[in-house]
C-alpha cells in the first residue's frame, strides 16, 4: 500500500514539474504542458490569436535587427510598434507618450512647462491645428491664432498623426528660439515665425470687477489649480458685492474634467452638469448641488473654446442658468483617461467615453451654438478688454445690465 502511495505522489510531482505557468491574461491563467495550452474554452481562440500576433511582431523585429543595412536600436523599434498601435485606433486623442513626453504632459497639467504656449490638436485635413494660444505667452504675442495649421517646426514637416513630435519640437529650454511655419485660412502665403521659448506658467484664472458691480472671471485652461483659484476669485467678487458675472471661456482648450465639475457646482443650481457613456452604454452623470452663487450670468465662448469649456457652457445653456455669447465652439465631446506605465515612466491617453450636454446633445465636430452670436475678428487680449473694444465682452455686459434693470 505504501509503495503505491509513493508511486502516485511521485507521478503527481513529475506532472507538476512539467507544468509551466507561461502567461496571465486578464482574469485567467494559461498553463503549458509540453506543447499544449490549458486554458478555458472561452479564451482558447483569443489566446491563440494573441500568440500569433506576438509571433508576428517578434519575427518582424528580429528580421529587421538582423537584415537591415544599418544597425538598429531595438528599443526604438519597440517604441515605434507601441506608438503605431495607438495611432491605428484612428482616434487623434488616443496617443502613446514616451517617458519624456509623459513628463512634459503631466507638468503641463500641473501648470508649468517650457515652450511657446499654444494648444494643438490633429486637424481633419491632416495637419497639426491650433486650438488656441495661451494668453501672455510667446505664441500668443507672436500672433498665432485659433485654426492656424502648423506645417513645419525648425524645418521639419509635422502632421496631425505625429502630434507628439510637433509638441516635442516646440517645447524646449526657455530662451532658445524655434521657427514655426503656419498656414492661415485666407492667407495665400505661408507665415514663418521665429519665437523665443519661455517658461509657460499657466495662471488659469484672472478676475476683476467691472462697472456696475459686474464681476469678470476669465479661465484660460483647466489644470490642477483652476477650481481652487476660481473659488478664490469668486469669493473676492462676492465680498465686493458682485451683482452679475461674466465668465470668459474664449480660447480655453479644456483640461481636467474634475476641475470643470467643481467650478460648475459653484455657479449652477441643482442640475445635471454632463453625462458620459462608455463602450457598453453605461451612463454616468455629474450633478451640481443647489448651493451656488445666484447672480445673472453670461458666458463668452469662441471657436477656440473646447472640451471642458464646452461642458461648462453646455451645462449653463441647457440649464437656462445664463446666456451664451460669442461664436460656435470647437466641438470636442470625447473624454480621455491617462495611464502611466510604471516600468519605464511612459504613459498614454485613451478615449474612454463620449459626453453629452444635460439635454442629451452630442457636440462632437458640431460645437455649441451661442444664444447670441457675436463674431470675433482677432485674438482675445487684455488690452481690448481694458480699452472697452472687446465686442463680445461688451455684449455680455449689456445682457447683464438688462437683467439687472440698469439704465445706460
Amino acid at each position: 500500500m505504501i509503495s503505491k502511495k509513493k508511486a502516485l505522489i511521485g507521478a503527481l510531482v513529475l506532472v507538476l514539474i512539467t507544468v509551466i505557468v507561461t502567461m496571465t491574461l486578464g482574469n485567467y491563467i494559461a498553463l503549458r504542458l509540453g506543447e499544449n495550452y490549458l486554458v478555458s474554452d472561452n479564451h482558447m481562440e483569443y489566446y491563440q490569436d494573441l500568440e500569433e500576433d506576438f509571433s508576428k511582431l517578434t519575427y518582424m523585429r528580429d528580421f529587421l535587427m538582423e537584415n537591415y543595412y544599418e544597425e538598429l536600436d531595438e528599443d526604438a523599434l519597440m517604441e515605434g510598434a507601441v506608438r503605431g498601435m495607438f495611432e491605428a485606433t484612428g482616434d487623434p486623442y488616443t496617443t502613446y507618450m514616451s517617458t519624456e513626453e509623459y513628463e512634459d504632459f503631466m507638468s503641463e497639467t500641473e501648470g508649468s512647462f517650457g515652450g511657446i504656449g499654444i494648444i494643438v490638436t490633429p486637424g481633419e485635413d491632416g495637419y497639426v491645428t491650433v486650438v488656441s494660444p495661451i494668453e501672455s505667452t510667446p505664441g500668443f504675442r507672436a500672433g498665432i491664432q485659433t485654426g492656424d495649421r502648423i506645417i513645419e517646426v525648425d524645418g521639419q514637416e509635422v502632421q496631425g498623426p505625429n502630434l507628439n513630435k510637433a509638441v516635442e519640437l516646440m517645447r524646449g529650454e526657455p530662451g532658445t528660439e524655434v521657427n514655426v511655419t503656419i498656414r492661415r485660412e485666407g492667407e495665400r502665403e505661408l507665415i514663418e515665425l521665429n519665437i523665443v521659448r519661455d517658461t509657460i506658467k499657466i495662471e488659469t484664472v484672472h478676475h476683476e470687477m467691472l462697472e456696475d458691480a459686474i464681476g469678470y472671471i476669465r479661465i484660460t485652461n483647466f489644470n490642477q489649480q483652476t477650481a481652487r483659484d476660481f473659488r478664490e476669485a469668486l469669493d473676492d467678487l462676492v465680498d465686493n458685492d458682485m451683482q452679475g458675472l461674466v465668465l470668459d471661456l474664449r480660447n480655453n482648450p479644456g483640461g481636467l474634467l474634475s476641475q470643470t465639475i467643481e467650478i460648475a457646482d459653484l455657479i449652477l443650481d441643482e442640475q445635471v452638469i454632463v453625462f458620459t457613456e462608455d463602450r457598453d452604454g453605461t451612463r454616468r452623470e455629474e450633478t451640481s448641488s443647489s448651493s451656488h452663487v445666484d447672480v445673472p450670468l453670461t458666458v463668452l465662448v469662441n471657436k477656440g473654446s473646447a472640451s471642458a469649456s464646452e461642458i461648462l457652457a453646455g451645462a449653463v445653456q441647457d440649464g437656462e442658468r445664463g446666456t451664451i455669447i460669442g461664436e460656435t465652439t470647437f466641438g470636442k465631446a470625447l473624454v480621455q483617461g491617462i495611464r502611466n506605465y510604471a516600468e519605464d515612466g511612459s504613459g498614454f491617453r485613451y478615449t474612454v467615453s463620449q459626453y453629452f450636454t444635460p439635454d442629451g446633445n452630442y457636440i462632437q465636430d458640431e460645437g455649441i451654438e451661442p444664444d447670441i452670436i457675436v463674431e470675433m475678428d482677432g485674438p482675445v487680449s487684455v488690452e481690448l478688454i481694458e480699452e472697452g473694444e472687446d465686442l463680445q465682452l461688451q455684449r455680455g455686459i449689456e445682457v447683464l445690465r438688462e437683467a439687472l434693470n440698469l439704465e445706460d
